[in-house]
């Protein structure tokens, strides 16, 4: 779950990592009394969870309360690569001298964490990456010691931070892991890190991208942090349901059992697709071990409600649960979904009983269903169905 801006400052604040002050607001009204209460020199900053802000025109600087509620009123509703704002948040002005840019993240391919760190922030972070990488410093840290003063200094180092700074900034460093770590964070990110003209170090920009698997069990707090009116509503009604699903751009509905066999799948079909018209998949849908018929039923539920599934290929390995039970599982979903599965699936099942799983559906001969016998002809014919 990706934080808004507001949100990342009232959590860095929470761990002592230095910001300014800030006030949420939704209307020009808001964001003029909010402007009189910080006092002085103010920016109104769009709320999207998008890069870019500052070149769309979605962050203004406002003398004034009047200046701010004129702000407002250019930002709110501003569409920023198709983000619609509908929130600001009024921040405290800052006198900057230099701009700096820290991150940590999980770095997947290494197993590891990595911290990205440069004496060079702002705006034109991503060019800098492409165009200098040198200028960027990347130091790998270690998840069981993490970032502690040693190797945040280190990190201050590899990035050419003056001498005098090393020491500032290091306290900064070690603060703003203890968010990643604190908050089961996959990501943390400052741009701008500043040192304003008084001298001290600032995040004046945070954000944060927190591990949904960790928010269940242990954040409970983190639902609150969720923004339900921007979730895909089909992905809202899939995690209630408990089902691991990702929706996607294609015209294919992808259900299997396995997270690696689902991701097999999309590959299959995608290459599948290009054989008919550049037809894609629609959606990442494991439902895990058990395929009983309820939950079945709730994953067709989620994929028949996109309007761009054509088709539906359920791509089924037998295992612990076996293929008789999964068939039984189709069944019943198609019984208990009735006139609202509409759209052909196609079935491929293999394993532990796969033939008299095969039989349970060929006996059952639901219009809509096609058996596949591999994986490769099963992406083939759903892929076809799409098309048609």
């Amino acid at each position: 779950m990706d934080l808004y801006e507001y949100q990342a400052r009232d959590v860095f604040e929470k761990y002592g990592v230095p910001v300014l002050a800030g006030i949420v607001a939704d209307t020009p009204e808001e964001v003029r009394a909010a402007a009189e209460k910080i006092g002085g020199v103010v920016v109104v900053k769009a709320q999207v969870k998008t890069g870019g802000r500052g070149k769309a025109g979605g962050v203004k600087v406002a003398k004034t309360p009047d200046e701010a509620y004129e702000a407002a009123k250019a930002i709110l509703g501003l569409d920023i690569k198709g983000h619609i704002v509908k929130r600001v948040m009024v921040a405290q002005g800052a006198r900057i001298a230099e701009e700096f840019y820290f991150s940590v993240l999980l770095d997947r391919a290494n197993r590891s964490y990595l911290s990205l760190c440069s004496v060079e922030g702002g705006m034109e972070i991503e060019e800098l990456a492409v165009e200098r990488p040198e200028a960027l410093a990347r130091v790998e840290v270690n998840p069981l010691t993490g970032i502690d003063k040693e190797k945040a200094v280190e990190i201050a180092r590899a990035a050419k931070f003056p001498e005098d700074l090393v020491e500032k900034v290091a306290d900064v460093f070690v603060k703003l892991f203890d968010v990643y770590k604190g908050e089961d964070a996959t990501l943390v990110e400052v741009n701008p890190l500043v040192r304003t003209e008084e001298g001290d170090i600032i995040a004046l920009d945070g954000k944060v991208t927190l591990d949904d698997n960790a928010s269940e069990i242990r954040h409970p707090e983190h639902e609150e942090l969720e923004d339900k009116d921007a979730a895909d509503p089909l992905e809202a009604k899939a995690k209630k349901s408990g089902l691991n699903y990702v929706k996607l751009d294609g015209e294919v509905g992808i259900i299997g059992n396995g997270a690696g066999l689902v991701m097999s799948t999309l590959d299959v079909v995608a290459y599948a697709g290009e054989n008919h018209n550049g037809v894609k998949p629609a959606n990442f849908l494991d439902i895990g071990g058990g395929a009983s018929a309820e939950v079945m039923a709730n994953g067709l539920d989620v994929i028949l409600g996109d309007p761009q599934v054509k088709s539906v290929f359920v791509n089924v390995f037998g295992g612990i649960t076996a293929c008789d039970a999964v068939a039984n599982g189709i069944k019943g979903a198609l019984e208990t979904l009735g006139s609202a599965a509409s759209k052909p699936l196609v079935v491929r099942l293999d394993g532990n009983r796969v033939e008299e799983g095969r039989a349970i559906l060929a006996e059952y001969a639901h219009p809509l269903v096609t058996l596949a016998a591999t994986m490769d002809e099963g992406a083939d014919k759903a892929a076809e169905l799409a098309n048609a």
